[in-house]
């Protein structure tokens, strides 16, 4: 199953408009009617070491030659399931026609993407409501458990 954004189905990173950071997501499992909402990112940046191969392009270039440069690479939202384990053991055993796969919203930055994981984790109580929803926490800070205690 894709991933379908206002009704559209999104197959192809180009397909994203410019600038976007990532995206907020609800992945439902059918069957049992639970969702789970998370934040995905589509890009990856890594710092990795020059090659020599690199440094010949600094040849004859006063000034000191970079150690590190910055590699851009695409994540793997295609085939992302969440990282909630009961969610990832499902996803592993069942169909993916068991699952619906919707992007809720795109994020243009990394701060917004944090907030408005945590905005929609609230504002769909997913801690309140264990029944409809796999998120045992939000942000590491609050969790389910500490809601029934109460």
């Amino acid at each position: 199953m894709n991933w379908t954004y206002n009704g559209e189905e999104i197959t192809h990173i180009s397909q994203f408009p410019k600038n976007t950071y990532g995206f907020i997501y609800r992945i439902t499992h059918l069957p049992s009617d639970k969702s789970y909402i998370g934040k995905k990112v589509l890009l990856h940046h890594r710092k990795v070491k020059v090659t020599k191969k690199d440094l010949l392009m600094y040849e004859g270039v006063k000034g000191r030659k970079p150690t590190h440069k910055r590699v851009t690479k695409e994540s793997d939202w295609k085939t992302y399931y969440g990282s909630n384990k009961i969610l990832l053991e499902l996803s592993n055993t069942e169909s993916p026609e068991n699952f619906e796969r919707h992007i809720i919203k795109l994020t243009p930055n990394k701060k917004l993407h944090t907030y408005y994981e945590t905005q929609y984790q609230f504002m769909y109580q997913v801690l309140e409501k264990p029944d409809k929803f796999f998120n045992d926490n939000i942000l590491g800070k609050f969790f389910t458990k500490d809601l029934a205690s109460q």
